[in-house]
């Protein structure tokens, strides 16, 4: 029997727009077969510490704020040093999404970010393998990954807009990004089951 994937989404939301992001990649990864927990890194209590340190995978997210991933979200990774230094997160699975206000909005940035985050602990990053929507003139704005990046989940919401103006695409988007995440970490659990690993 395959065992199933345990995910927790570890981000952090300035606005509500990364709230709504995160709850997308939620459902993704639970609607392909995973167990998921939530957890804001600004409000993090040791409980929720331990559900990062089970997790199979650990999803991360956050507004992209001058060029790079919040303040809080900044805080939460220092804060994830004696975990670094014991390998506790050695061989999770990795990924992330965010969001900006711009269409570009340095977002590659904060991506790259986690992607070094989830390296210094040993992670394996699983990008989005998509190619990219709304690149060509047959295509449109409805598209997945309509911005174009590659290394995680982006989306682009304008500034003035409330979290539900999130772009429909951006949300499917991230859900795309939590069911691979969920059949990555499928993968290498069974692979690891056959093993005996």
């Amino acid at each position: 029997m395959t065992q199933k994937p345990n995910i927790a989404i570890a981000y952090h939301s300035g606005f509500g727009h990364t709230d709504v992001l995160a709850a997308a990649v939620a459902a993704g990864a639970t609607e392909a077969g995973a167990d998921v927990t939530l957890v804001r890194v600004d409000k993090i209590d040791d409980a929720q510490w331990a559900v990062l340190d089970a997790a199979d995978a650990i999803i991360f997210g956050s507004p992209t704020y001058m060029g790079s991933a919040s303040g809080a979200f900044h805080a939460f990774a220092e804060s994830t040093s004696k975990r670094w230094l014991v390998r506790t997160w050695q061989d999770k699975v990795g990924a992330g999404f965010t969001n900006a206000a711009c269409k570009a909005g340095d977002k590659h940035s904060t991506l790259a970010y986690f992607g070094t985050l989830a390296a210094q602990h040993g992670m394996n990053w699983v990008n989005l393998g998509l190619l990219p929507g709304w690149h060509k003139s047959d295509e449109s704005e409805n598209d997945l990954n309509r911005l174009g990046y590659f290394n995680g989940a982006a989306a682009a919401t304008l500034a003035d807009l409330p979290p539900e103006g999130v772009h429909k695409a951006d949300l499917a988007t991230a859900e795309y990004l939590g069911a691979r995440v969920a059949q990555h970490t499928a993968v290498i659990l069974a692979g690891r089951a056959a093993v005996g690993a």
